[in-house]
């Protein structure tokens, strides 16, 4: 059957029939014993209506009475897990929706349930010449009554499946090179956006030594990625900035790390995929704000060049960094691009975002991403946005108390701290690179977090709307702080 219809059930509440389908009437049909089972579980019926699938989802016991956050990650389970029935079904091309419940948060679900990454063999018709890589599966969605939010919510989750993709790629296929490549496709034919990709030379006249340094074991070219989009109506006005970490490859260098599991570094971009994928999304829907994004994008690989163990170096704010450890790179990259961004653009808030610390993997599993904040302010917005989205955030502390674990005999800095709060010590290496916390000239301090995603990069089991794979979060919490910020909300 072509065609078919999702249907989230409230079990409580007296229900109208919705397309054609009497959701209590069907699901009075199924065992007594299974009238309220848990949010997500589905039933399928099929030639009901005549020529149509409908599956039902349970939006669990209690529906109406749960908060509006509980509500919305409800509908997204319960939608979530109707996809993924339905995927199941080769003949089912167009999908109906009764997003009446929340229409954004059943569109969330909906696409990023249907998202699959495959490398596998395929027909040449299903594949995109110019994208080179398969094609979505065959399922156009569309709400039974239409409207912005669900319009609103595809946004979101075509971005955070963007970003999905750019980390699930193997490292020979997303270079540096590549990433900037396929993100200049990405925002083509949007308006207000200004792509400039910086080479090594470039960095090298800007005295970017410690985001270089890194690059020096490598063949493939690093890059820096900057998106400009001016949504404001001021196009002067002072901008917001993300600033991603993007290790397309880290093998650690000459602190190799063991070889078991190393290719999950593919993923080690992942600050780099969430910022431009949150940036198209907000330029995508037009959003009033100036936004600025960099991205070091390189590999960390050993070689005849490479950093070792021990070698000072001078970063762009003129502080002298020892290597204690190659695989510590990430900060090393971050931190020449934070200064070069909050100096060169003199944002109001700085978001940096990074597969950081293993450290926060122990501390937080995958299920939460660490927040390490100068404001109070900055930390409650984007707390709300992740709850929002239930792409959750975790406030951990920037204590300067942890500062002797970073500090060298030889330099100003070293870039490991030893185990004991390793998270903790590498945002606070990044502190100092942070133009504007102490402001001169009665200036307002700059607003800065640093986001720790090592853990929520990867979704080791399936959830309703989730595969196990790279997630591609924290994309929509990104997206939500910013539509929340500008008003828009």
């Amino acid at each position: 059957m072509s065609t078919a219809i999702v249907v989230p059930f409230d079990h409580q509440q007296s229900s109208k029939p919705v397309a054609g389908v009497d959701a209590a009437e069907l699901w009075a049909l199924t065992p007594s014993g299974e009238k309220t089972p848990k949010a997500g579980t589905t039933r399928t019926f099929y030639n009901t209506p005549a020529s149509k699938t409908t599956t039902i989802a349970s939006l669990g016991e209690g529906f109406a009475n749960k908060s509006d956050e509980v509500k919305r990650e409800l509908v997204r389970k319960a939608v979530g897990s109707a996809v993924k029935d339905l995927k199941a079904h080769d003949g089912v091309k167009e999908v109906a929706v009764d997003a009446s419940a929340d229409p954004h948060a059943a569109a969330v679900a909906a696409n990023l349930a249907l998202y699959k990454f495959t490398l596998k063999t395929f027909p040449q018709s299903a594949f995109d010449p110019n994208l080179k890589e398969p094609l979505p599966p065959k399922i156009q969605f569309s709400p039974i009554e239409a409207s912005k939010d669900w319009d609103r919510g595809v946004i979101y989750a075509e971005s955070q499946n963007l970003a999905r993709t750019l980390m699930e790629y193997p490292a020979n296929m997303m270079t540096p090179t590549i990433f900037t490549e396929r993100v200049k496709k990405e925002f083509a034919g949007i308006p207000n956006v200004e792509i400039i990709v910086r080479d090594e030379a470039w960095a090298a006249e800007k005295n970017m030594n410690v985001f270089l340094s890194v690059t020096h074991g490598t063949s493939e070219p690093a890059k820096i990625l900057e998106i400009h989009y001016k949504g404001a109506a001021d196009k002067n006005a002072q901008p917001l900035a993300f600033v991603g970490k993007g290790i397309t490859f880290d093998s650690g260098g000459i602190s190799l790390k063991p070889g078991a599991g190393m290719k999950l570094m593919r993923g080690d971009m992942g600050g780099a995929a969430t910022v431009v994928s949150a940036a198209l999304a907000i330029a995508k829907l037009q959003l009033p704000v100036n936004l600025v994004v960099v991205t070091p994008l390189t590999e960390n690989m050993p070689g005849p060049s490479a950093t070792k163990p021990g070698d000072i170096i001078y970063a762009m704010n003129g502080k002298s960094v020892e290597v204690d450890n190659t695989d510590a790179e990430g900060r090393l990259v971050l931190s020449d691009a934070i200064y070069y961004t909050s100096t060169e653009f003199k944002p109001h808030t700085l978001i940096d975002v990074a597969t950081l610390t293993g450290a926060v993997v122990i501390a937080l599993g995958e299920l939460f991403s660490a927040v390490f904040s100068t404001s109070d302010e900055l930390w409650e917005q984007l707390y709300r946005a992740g709850q929002i989205e239930h792409d959750r955030f975790w406030r951990l502390p920037l204590d300067d108390e942890y500062g002797p674990q970073i500090h060298s005999s030889n330099a100003d800095l070293q870039n490991t701290g030893g185990r004991p709060a390793g998270s903790a010590t590498a945002a606070l290496f990044l502190k100092p690179f942070v133009d504007g916390l102490e402001p001169k000239d009665g200036a307002e301090s700059i607003k800065w977090a640093h986001l720790d995603i090592a853990g929520s990069m990867e979704a080791t089991r399936p959830s309703p709307y989730q595969e196990k794979g790279m997630t591609g979060r924290p994309v929509r919490a990104l997206v939500e702080y910013v539509r929340r910020l500008t008003d828009s909300a």
